[in-house]
């Protein structure tokens, strides 16, 4: 064993601490250690003064080489007993020079041997011993641990607080949920107890309904019966000779004046538009008013557009809405006491600016009233007698039946009914006025 050792101290003696070789050319500089001649040149290139001991650090202010002979026969001695030069453990050696790591180069941020130190590449960088590096960096460390503990906490607190925002705001969703199904529940109960009370209603207005169709058609059963009974009597009378026809005239006369023509109530009902007056329509000199529902005649004309639907010869306007099929109603109150005035309906081509005549031919079906006089504007045109004076006219068109009707709408007696005849064209709820008012209800 102490052999052993004696031949580990003779190689360790006789290897170069640069090379890690056995000495070439051993030469000892003035710190006493030694080193191959060519290592050592190598080491203190480019350098003028100040010339450091790779091993001690120790500075020289000259080269002074001095060949160790006796170096150099321990070498010889060690090849003879073909023993390998001693190599420090393999971690911790320089890859490129295989010298143990002492150094730490600051700006390269890595570990260095002495002989890196003293190369090119390290020769002006800030060095130190490892032991002091480790120490700095040890410090920065620590503080960087500080800084990102703290960091560390802020993000635990700010995760404690997201889910507990996340908490508060999926229970406040759930309440809501609730509450919505809560609410949507409380509205199906009031939409199921609304939905009965409609039906209820319902039922109970099929049945007034049914007890006024029942109503009407045996009131039209019994008028029917009536009309049959006098036509009847009639058509006798006009077979019979003349003395048997005058014989009872005027009693005959009488009954045909006490018939009562009436419209049934349930036109009014099922039928009844509303209608609104169309200003683009109106003469000048008739004023409309907002809701197109009144209109009454100025005598003095205003400046409006002269455009293709307005009527520029006569005092006309035509409802807003025209009809092309199904059955209307409409009711126009008479305001103004004197005067002139037509109601009815006007067809689509009735002319706008020219003469036109008043009649189906022209493209009109209406009632006029003058001076408490009453004629229907038909070929030719018809007076007529009313029982009462009527302050509310009632219109009823059966576009597809062909029939335009008038009524008196406060009795329902009727005033006239235009013969049937087929129409072709839309119609459009008309009025004349000369002097006078109207108003739509």
């Amino acid at each position: 064993m102490a052999a052993a050792a004696q031949l580990g101290n003779l190689q360790e003696e006789a290897t170069c601490s640069i090379c890690l070789e056995y000495f070439t050319d051993p030469v000892m500089i003035d710190c006493g250690h030694n080193f191959c001649r060519s290592c050592i040149t190598q080491s203190w290139e480019g350098r003028d003064g100040n010339f450091p001991c790779p091993q001690c650090r120790e500075i020289s202010s000259r080269k002074n080489l001095r060949p160790n002979r006796l170096v150099g026969n321990m070498v010889e001695i060690a090849k003879q007993l073909h023993l390998p030069p001693v190599r420090p453990p393999g971690e911790n050696l320089c890859e490129k020079h295989e010298e143990k790591l002492r150094l730490f180069c600051a700006e390269d941020q890595r570990m260095i041997c002495w002989v890196c130190r003293e190369s090119k590449e390290h020769k002006t960088h800030s060095v130190s011993p490892i032991e002091e590096a480790a120490e700095e960096h040890k410090v920065k460390l620590q503080e960087w641990l500080l800084v990102l503990k703290k960091q560390e906490g802020f993000f635990l607190e700010s995760k404690l607080k997201e889910e507990e925002q996340y908490k508060t705001m999926r229970n406040k969703l759930r309440s809501e949920k609730n509450k919505i199904e809560s609410e949507f529940e409380k509205l199906r109960q009031l939409l199921k107890e609304n939905e009965q009370g409609l039906h209820r209603r319902l039922e109970e207005m099929e049945e007034k309904m049914t007890m006024i169709e029942n109503a009407n058609i045996t009131k039209l059963s019994n008028q029917i019966t009536s009309l049959k009974a006098l036509i009847t009597d009639i058509e006798k009378k006009s077979e019979a000779s003349a003395w048997e026809l005058l014989k009872d005239v005027r009693s005959t006369l009488s009954r045909c004046n006490n018939v009562k023509i009436q419209c049934p109530e349930m036109v009014v009902k099922i039928y009844k538009v509303m209608v609104t007056l169309d200003p683009d329509t109106a003469h000048p000199e008739l004023l409309l008013s907002k809701r197109g529902r009144r209109v009454r005649d100025t005598g003095t004309a205003q400046p409006l557009t002269d455009t293709p639907k307005r009527f520029t010869s006569y005092y006309c306007v035509l409802g807003s809405e025209g009809f092309t099929s199904g059955r209307h109603y409409w009711e126009v109150q008479l305001l103004q006491e004197g005067g002139a005035w037509h109601v009815g309906v006007a067809a689509e081509s009735v002319n706008r600016k020219g003469v036109f005549t008043w009649s189906p031919e022209g493209g009109v079906w209406a009632v006029r009233g003058s001076k408490g006089q009453y004629t229907a504007l038909s070929s030719p045109q018809t007076p007529l007698f009313p029982r009462e004076k009527p302050l509310k006219l009632g219109v009823y068109l059966d576009y597809e039946g062909g029939r335009l009707s008038l009524y008196n709408a406060d009795s329902m007696e009727l005033l006239y009914s235009f013969p049937q005849a087929p129409f072709t064209q839309r119609l459009f709820p008309y009025f004349r006025l000369n002097g006078a008012e109207l108003r739509l209800v």
